[in-house]
């Protein structure tokens, strides 16, 4: 099992604890933070970006263990000095990937869904993305290479490093004397999240604040400004798969219909949210131009519905736990067709939540999925009792039934 599913083992149930209590808090602090579709949305995007992560899918395409065989010059030994290399290196490089990720057309497609939910909460931290195909994050390693800092530190370091970033999404904790000269804060990452004039495109460090300090982008959190939380562009969607790649897919449509092929190349590489001229006359989009005016997406829906809604996260979430614990055992195809189910499972009942008639084909397909990996494994599912498969079956037609009664095809 790898560093980072082990990892995974302990951080969700902390990550899922931290999650109540917050919104206990909250209820008692009477303040609203949380609402069931947000929240169903963020945690299952959790969940599509630890499964990528489990079959470790993705090209690299420049590997630091590569970068340390054929750069170092001299190897820093002393675990007690490399280690705080090791994690300066790596929060300087998240420095400006985030950065990078902010400021480039291309690049925003990567870290869209973090910042998609119109609310700031713990559970909008779980929204990672799972459109980053191609790496290339050892680049900005070579300072560590140089010095010959073994890989094995950043394996262990990264999911600590990553898993460090959850805790500062929350409103519920105020600002904290010095330490908000030093790490980032909740305050500090309020501001990240917020699409005020005052506040876009600030604060981009990860663990520590003075990245920003020192290169100019720092922001601190105004007592006269309230953080308006979303994108400039709403998704208006609570479905995490769309959101990853909506962005992407704008540019495309944006790059085959301009008629100038200076702007079909240059698209991909300018500003964030650049558009050609032609496109913003004759595609207009949905655009925030006062934060202060947002209407939040919302889709009204009953108690019970919701009630099912949480029942196909939990299933999503058993599933993913199953694979975790399982993954060892059937590499290749089963692996891949473990997680695509997964990913099916949560775009058809995410898209029920839009009201979308589409989910109702999700469902037919994850059906055929499931029914063809039982058949090759003899009507079992992955290790676990055959007598599963009965409850698998009923499941996928209660299922199926419950989302064509939704969506008033039967």
């Amino acid at each position: 099992m790898s560093v980072y599913i082990t990892y995974l083992f302990y951080a969700i149930p902390i990550f899922a604890f931290l999650v109540f209590v917050e919104y206990l808090a909250a209820k008692i602090m009477g303040i609203k933070i949380n609402r069931a579709s947000d929240m169903l949305s963020s945690l299952s995007s959790g969940l599509t970006n630890t499964s990528k992560d489990a079959i470790k899918f993705g090209v690299v395409l420049i590997g630091y263990s590569s970068l340390v065989d054929n750069m170092t010059i001299y190897k820093v030994e002393n675990l007690w000095i490399a280690i705080p290399i090791a994690f300066l290196v790596q929060d300087f490089s998240g420095y400006w990937l985030h950065r990078m990720n902010h400021r480039v057309n291309i690049f925003w497609n990567r870290h869209v869904i973090h910042h998609s939910s119109e609310e700031f909460n713990l559970s909008c931290g779980l929204r990672q993305s799972i459109s980053v195909i191609f790496k290339f994050s050892a680049v900005l390693f070579i300072p560590a290479a140089i010095m010959g800092i073994d890989p094995m530190i950043f394996a262990v370091l990264g999911p600590i490093h990553l898993f460090m970033q959850f805790w500062y999404h929350t409103r519920l904790i105020g600002k904290m004397g010095v330490l908000e000269h030093i790490i980032v804060t909740p305050s500090h990452h309020r501001v990240h999240h917020a699409i005020n004039p005052e506040y876009i495109d600030r604060n981009y460090g990860q663990i520590l604040i003075i990245w920003d300090r020192m290169f100019g982008t720092f922001q601190k959190e105004l007592s006269d400004v309230k953080p308006v939380y979303g994108v400039l562009r709403p998704v208006k969607t609570w479905n995490p798969i769309l959101i990853n790649f909506k962005h992407t897919y704008q540019l495309c449509k944006d790059a085959w219909r301009t008629k100038s092929y200076y702007d079909k190349l240059r698209i991909w590489f300018m500003p964030t949210g650049w558009r050609p001229n032609d496109m913003i006359e004759k595609f207009p989009i949905d655009y925030i131009n006062n934060p202060d005016e947002q209407v939040k997406f919302d889709t009204n829906h009953s108690n019970l519905f919701l009630a099912w809604s949480w029942f196909q996260f939990s299933i999503a979430l058993g599933l993913m736990l199953h694979m975790f614990s399982v993954i060892h055992n059937f590499q290749g195809e089963l692996g891949y067709l473990y997680v695509a189910i997964i990913f099916v499972h949560i775009f058809s009942f995410t898209s029920l939540l839009d009201g979308k008639w589409y989910s109702i084909f999700a469902e037919f397909i994850k059906a055929v999925i499931v029914i063809f990996v039982l058949n090759i494994q003899d009507h079992t599912w992955y290790d676990l009792n055959q007598n599963i498969s009965y409850l698998i079956y009923f499941y996928l037609l209660l299922s199926i039934s419950l989302t064509m009664k939704r969506l008033r095809l039967i």
